[in-house]
């Protein structure tokens, strides 16, 4: 039978967490600093060092990098407090995409690339990104990558263009998938390469305008012309990047929904506590059927929502893959999130689109969190595939 009761000690650790969001990390969400790109890398690193200090930085890793050594379930519980901020994951260095590439990083790459690459990701000192979307390739189909490689025996040289890549601007570890063409004695097909991020070749072209802004720097369009790599800058095995995608994407599915799990409780906390004190027609708002189903539905969701993630952790907690279940956690939770976040915004009337709360912020961010790491359709064409193999 799967207990869902959380330990003493890992409640402790979730109440600390959301003491330093709520006292150290909202404040930050009406600095200038967070743009529309995002936040800045100042104060990303004004963010850290506030962990930091805090002993609150990349608590995911293991107890050997410095961590805390948490299972899945754990990291539920653990990133829903994060989560009460969209800075908060920030500060924490648990934000996408640092958490999953640096669990990416952990399982495939090399001792002396862990060394050069991951290490300095882990203890907040630089940013990475996956650089594998592409505007008329690659996305939600990893199979159409456009990106090329070549291998002459001794470098690589890569030829693309990618877009929507998070942080782009200012990272410094780089993973790049690229479809590595025949005529070498490796594997051809989809392959990943580690390099960094200041290398000739790597050209930034814009940074794009979009509605979510919780990512630090935003996203970027990156052309790569010519980008020439020694043969150590191989991540893992050639020709396995889409097995390797998704590795790191079944896990990276659900910190997502953990992460804005927090974020759509904390909407629905303003929500609650504006339909107390709002009145009308002679009474606070809450106290009509209208507002108080609103709520209720809500409450219902996050608690369906916050047990389907815990269910699919605990899954892999204990062996499981956890592939299909993570892809159907992340549709039907994206999905419920965003209908929470409108009800707060309905909630909050005329206040609900303007930025005298967080509400409207968190409202765009959790629009967004529908498409990342794949649309809802695609999550359901894949298990509506998997249904029918079944049969």
């Amino acid at each position: 039978m799967i207990n869902f009761a959380v330990p003493a000690d890992v409640a402790e650790k979730a109440d600390r967490v959301r003491r330093f969001v709520t006292d150290i990390v909202v404040p930050y969400e009406r600095d200038p600093r967070l743009t529309q790109h995002g936040p800045t890398d100042e104060l990303r690193q004004e963010l850290i060092e506030h962990a930091r200090a805090a002993e609150l930085l990349t608590v995911q890793a293991s107890v050997e990098a410095g961590g805390w050594g948490l299972s899945h379930v754990d990291q539920a519980v653990i990133y829903e407090s994060a989560g009460w901020s969209t800075l908060g994951p920030v500060a924490m260095n648990c934000a996408a995409p640092d958490e999953g590439n640096m669990f990416l990083l952990d399982k495939i790459a090399t001792p002396e690339q862990v060394q050069r690459y991951l290490r300095p990701v882990v203890e907040g000192h630089q940013r990475s990104v996956f650089a594998m979307t592409e505007p008329d390739g690659a996305g939600s189909d990893p199979a159409q990558l456009r990106t090329t490689a070549t291998f002459n025996g001794t470098n690589f040289t890569l030829n693309g263009l990618k877009w929507l890549i998070t942080g782009a601007r200012g990272a410094k570890t780089w993973i790049i998938m690229a479809d590595l063409q025949p005529g070498s004695d490796l594997p051809a097909g989809p392959t990943l390469f580690l390099t960094d991020g200041d290398q000739p070749g790597i050209v930034i072209e814009r940074i794009m305008n979009t509605m979510d802004r919780n990512y630090v720097e935003g996203h970027g369009v990156v052309r790569f012309e010519n980008l020439t790599l020694p043969a150590d800058a191989l991540l893992g095995e050639a020709g396995q990047a889409l097995r390797y995608a998704q590795l790191r994407l079944a896990p990276a599915r659900l910190t997502h929904c953990m992460r804005w799990l927090g974020a759509a409780a904390r909407a629905q906390h303003i929500a609650v506590d504006h339909a107390r004190t709002r009145t009308a027609f002679g009474k606070p708002i809450g106290e009509h059927q209208g507002v108080s189903f609103m709520l209720a539905d809500n409450e219902i969701a996050l608690q369906q929502c916050r047990l389907a993630i815990w269910h699919a952790c605990w899954l892999m907690d204990n062996g499981s893959k956890a592939r299909h279940e993570s892809s159907m956690v992340k549709a039907s939770v994206s999905e419920e999130l965003f209908k929470v976040a409108d009800r707060c915004v309905q909630v909050l009337g005329g206040i609900g689109i303007s930025d005298e709360t967080v509400v409207e912020m968190i409202f765009r961010d959790i629009r967004a969190f529908r498409l990342y790491d794949g649309p809802t359709e695609v999550h359901k064409y894949a298990i509506g595939r998997q249904i029918l193999r079944a049969i």
